[in-house]
């Protein structure tokens, strides 16, 4: 293996835990069970269908749409979209934007995984408004199957498979991708993500270096962005600039808080074991969260969450992210598999950072250990 690109193991994991989980660590039992018990109490019916004519998985709670798991042609990557709280409202940004919103990034759309630089090539900004001559730099996180979409009364199980395949067309990465959708009484919608990233056979180690873009990334509604956004030009990873002029900011509400006390635009680039964007849309108050889970790679994670609507976090881009104070360079070794939990969060409301403990405290008890390079 090339000097600089480790295989991260279980060790480097639990410093990392052990270092910035201490807040969770504190919270008594009690306070863990009384949190679950509480989320489980008078859950909703959770109901998943799979529709493979039209690329396609729905999930509905009570009846209602929750989110849709959709692969269409037009999309380089598999996405959840679009997401609605349980009150009804659309959290995510059109797709195809609408006319009121944002226009940029067309590689935005509702909830997905994916990674700024795997062995050279560009997943994360990939889209239809590529210019061909530029395709070839880019990859495409392409599905494969629905291994199973199951419903369990109070939750909803979906596992598929997909192939994250560079510019060149050869297969880096082999992707497994188990969603957990949950509802709870007093307004609470929950997904967990678990994904396994697997080098493909015969690629021997691949290298995902520090890169800003990535890696769960999801892009919100015009309501839920800063009011103190202005605009501006934004590059890239690979230089490209999105220029994005003043708009309208009435309605506008959006305000980040993460687990180190960060808020608004000091959350960027900054870690935290969860962020939380908190608004109000149409007079109800929001919330949507991102819990990182001990033993993840780059735990706590740092966060790429901008004003402007893109709320990620990203525990691989340490370097970019941290003005090269901490330095990662993950890299993923046939036989040695790293997997990344994490649970999002909608909420009809605005816990407080106390609450938003709890919910961490209860996800961090439930999502295991380490589960980064497994030998």
């Amino acid at each position: 293996m090339d000097k600089g690109f480790p295989v991260h193991d279980a060790s480097h994991i639990r410093l990392r835990a052990a270092r910035f989980g201490a807040m969770a660590s504190l919270c008594s039992a009690s306070l863990i069970m009384a949190t679950t018990a509480s989320m489980n109490a008078q859950s909703p019916k959770v109901a998943i269908k799979s529709v493979p004519a039209e690329k396609k998985v729905e999930v509905t709670v009570d009846g209602k749409a929750f989110t849709t798991y959709m692969w269409p042609d037009t999309l380089e990557k598999p996405v959840l979209y679009p997401i609605t709280t349980a009150s009804g409202i659309v959290v995510t940004r059109g797709f195809p934007p609408l006319a009121n919103e944002r226009q940029d990034h067309p590689h935005h759309v509702g909830l997905w995984f994916n990674y700024g630089d795997v062995d050279g090539f560009d997943f994360w900004n990939n889209s239809d408004a590529i210019k061909p001559d530029q395709k070839p730099k880019m990859g495409s996180v392409k599905h494969r199957e629905v291994v199973k979409a199951e419903s369990k009364g109070d939750h909803a199980v979906l596992e598929v498979k997909a192939d994250w395949i560079s510019g060149d067309g050869k297969t880096r990465l082999n992707e497994t991708t188990t969603f957990t959708f949950r509802a709870a009484a007093g307004g609470v919608r929950m997904i967990d993500r678990v994904t396994t990233l697997a080098a493909a056979k015969g690629t021997g180690t691949v290298k995902l270096p520090d890169n800003k873009e990535g890696a769960l990334g999801l892009r919100v509604i015009r309501a839920l962005e800063d009011p103190a956004e202005k605009g501006g030009e934004f590059k890239d990873a690979a230089g490209r600039v999105t220029k994005m002029g003043d708009m309208d900011m009435s309605g506008v509400t959006g305000q980040y808080l993460t687990s180190e006390g960060k808020v608004g635009k000091e959350v960027w680039g900054t870690r935290g074991a969860w962020t939380k964007l908190s608004g109000t849309v149409g007079g109800k108050p929001v919330t949507i969260a991102i819990l990182d889970a001990p033993g993840n790679p780059g735990y706590p994670t740092y966060w790429h969450a901008r004003g402007y609507g893109l709320f990620a976090a990203n525990p691989l881009g340490q370097a970019a992210l941290s003005n090269n104070k901490d330095t990662l360079n993950f890299a993923i070794a046939e036989g040695r598999p790293a997997t990344f939990r994490y649970r999002i969060l909608f909420i009809d409301g605005n816990p407080s950072a106390a609450d938003m403990q709890k919910y961490a405290a209860a996800w961090a008890s439930t999502s295991g250990g380490s589960t980064s390079s497994n030998p």
